[in-house]
């Protein structure tokens, strides 16, 4: 693969001269010029089962995954289910510049420039792919660079897919990468005792990746969504956590949701439509006290318009002055976690693009048996009658049907938490009603505290109550905190005409609900989106974290019952106990806020975290922001 034209095709790639020395030890590197190519080197041209093997000095041959021939693409399974989710606390800083995350130096004891050097010389001893993308947006987004292994494929094809990848013989002449990602996956077990790291080096002119683990959430996705972040602090802008959907109702009424949060919040949920029992009734959720079901009748009005799964773009030349935040998606494709669709006809639409894609597509912790179609409901057994909770689907957006790919202006900015139940005898933070209307500085601290939330599938599990950190994004973030905390106020300030929205899914109360409360809510608020919600339809919640309720919620054909909406009037919770999950809620919230109460918080940030933290109400903060 070493000859005239590769090397002059590596030219054009302005890569770094210190980076250059990488390719001169005489192995074999490839420059793909297509996804076809991508597919066909991830099972080095095995017709069934290809081990991803790597030869560690002390270790010998080490097997850290395998990829299985599918008919309908391509499965990998993680031989440590450590592997098989995102670490959340692997990100580590290698410069010098500011931050609020944790320096390599400072937890390694030593520079990480001899790591670095250490990672040149080892990707020098592999056969290798080279591959030019582009991080973000075609228009928005910059010139990047992917370095690994040659026989870990699978991780480049699936960056080519979510990102922008660009074909060998489509680099523009002058490639100028701001951006570098480099693979060095047996680094976790010769470096970091096993654990997930991702280094981030921000130099002057590139930005540099180094993921020293094999799962792909914490750099060729969240690492991208790092060097996205740090491009728009630079810039004044940022890259918002959340799913973005047009629903549309009858009359052609079109509101744009903007649904935010951490993993599992139910970001790729918000595009997906209620499913019933075949009978017309929809079963909203199951009382773990009584073991009663709760079903209603229901009816979808709307109609489902995709346009971002989890980033979206807020760039400034995007907006228009006029009230609403612009966004556009940050991907081409999706990685879409399916631990929702435990059976067969759970959700038949995703079911029938995942069994059957237009095209091979690439598959993370399911069950495989070479040749046969990988289902989305048959996660990799874990043992003891478990199954991964993290299988992971890298669907290219425009497989999607009705995507709508293009910039929109937002009409509602929800906020997703995963809330655990709430009972009298187990008091819990569980207290969210069907819905909650939030006066924007309310919704400004809901952003910067963004708890992680119960039972969170996609990372490694947490105990107790944490926080995913300011735009529920923090976790992939390489700069400070209150910068970012000050770019979100910015946009609250400029935004007014945006409605503030919280939501919560798993539990309300002592009912597991699922992701029920978020369809009925988008049902609702396609009603009202473009019309104001009155003052006289809504009465403050018992605890101003919460903003208002309203005081009934009627669809068609339904009036959902109170104690959906208020959940102290739920006989399992009661006053009593929803007052302890509420003091448990502004505990947490006063603990996580004092970290922006720093010299460089807009001034109009600290007025509203100082009146959080004196007991503020409602009409306090509708008088700040």
């Amino acid at each position: 693969m070493r000859d005239f034209v590769l090397d002059k095709v590596l030219q054009k790639l302005g890569v770094p001269e210190d980076v250059k020395r990488i390719f001169n030890s005489g192995h074999k590197y490839v420059i793909p010029n297509s996804r076809e190519e991508l597919i066909e080197l991830s099972m080095a041209g095995e017709p069934d089962v290809y081990n991803i093997e790597f030869d560690i000095p002390g270790k010998g041959l080490v097997k850290e995954a395998w990829a299985t021939k599918m008919k309908n693409g391509v499965v990998v399974n993680y031989t440590d289910p450590y592997m098989r989710k995102r670490e959340p606390n692997c990100l580590y800083i290698a410069d010098d510049k500011p931050t609020d995350k944790p320096r390599f130096k400072d937890k390694f004891g030593y520079d990480f420039s001899t790591l670095k050097n250490d990672t040149f010389d080892w990707l020098a001893n592999q056969d290798l792919i080279i591959m030019p993308f582009m991080s973000g947006d075609n228009k928005y987004g910059y010139q990047s660079l992917y370095i690994g292994p040659l026989n870990a494929a699978f991780f480049a094809w699936c960056l080519a897919d979510m990102q922008s990848f660009i074909p060998a013989e489509e680099i523009p002449e002058n490639y100028d990468p701001k951006a570098i990602v480099y693979l060095a996956p047996t680094f976790r077990l010769t470096h970091f005792d096993g654990k997930q790291v991702v280094v981030h080096n921000r130099m002057d002119k590139i930005h540099e990746v180094y993921s020293y683990n094999m799962y792909p959430g914490p750099s060729a996705k969240k690492g991208i969504y790092g060097v996205l972040l740090n491009k728009g602090e630079e810039e004044g802008w940022t890259t918002l956590h959340a799913s973005v959907v047009k629903v549309i109702a009858p009359m052609k009424s079109i509101v744009t949701i903007m649904h935010e949060g951490a993993s599992g919040s139910g970001k790729t949920e918000m595009s997906e439509n209620v499913g019933g029992d075949g009978s017309g009734r929809i079963e909203f959720g199951k009382n773990i006290v009584t073991n009663e079901i709760y079903r209603m009748r229901f009816h979808s009005i709307c109609k489902i318009r995709p346009i971002a799964d989890d980033m979206a773009i807020a760039h400034p030349d995007m907006q228009k002055g006029d009230g609403k935040l612009v966004v556009r998606d940050a991907e081409d494709a999706w990685f879409v976690r399916t631990d929702n669709v435990p059976l067969c006809g759970t959700n038949p639409e995703l079911e029938r693009l995942c069994t059957h894609p237009p095209e091979p597509i690439l598959y993370l912790n399911y069950e495989a048996v070479p040749h046969t179609s990988a289902l989305i409901w048959e996660s990799i057994p874990e043992g003891e009658g478990k199954v991964c909770s993290n299988p992971r689907v890298v669907m290219p957006k425009k497989y999607f049907p009705r995507v709508v790919d293009s910039t929109v202006p937002v009409d509602i900015r929800s906020f997703g938490v995963r809330t655990p139940p709430c009972t009298k005898e187990n008091p819990s933070y569980g207290i969210i009603g069907l819905f909650h209307m939030l006066p924007p500085a309310i919704a400004w601290i809901w952003r910067l505290v963004a708890p992680r939330g119960y039972s969170n599938p996609s990372i490694v599990d947490t105990k107790g109550m944490s926080s995913e950190g300011v735009g529920s994004y923090w976790p992939f973030a390489t700069g400070k905190m209150v910068t970012q905390a000050n770019i979100l106020l910015k946009q609250f300030k400029e935004c007014n005409q945006v409605k503030y929205v919280l939501i919560p899914n798993q539990h309300i109360g002592a009912w597991e609900v699922g992701f029920m409360p978020e369809w009925l809510s988008r049902e609702f608020l396609v009603l009202y989106g473009k019309k104001p919600i009155l003052k006289n339809m809504l009465k403050p919640a018992k605890n101003a974290l919460l903003g208002y309720v309203l005081k009934n919620i009627e669809l068609p054909d339904v009036v959902v019952p109170q104690e959906f909406v208020e959940v102290n009037l739920q006989p399992e919770v009661g006053d009593e106990a929803y007052k302890k999950g509420a003091e448990m809620l502004e505990d947490f919230f006063r603990e996580e806020l004092k970290k922006y109460l720093t010299p460089d918080l807009d001034p109009l940030g600290r007025e509203i975290i100082e009146a959080f933290m004196r007991g503020a109400s409602i009409s306090e903060y509708e008088k700040l922001l």
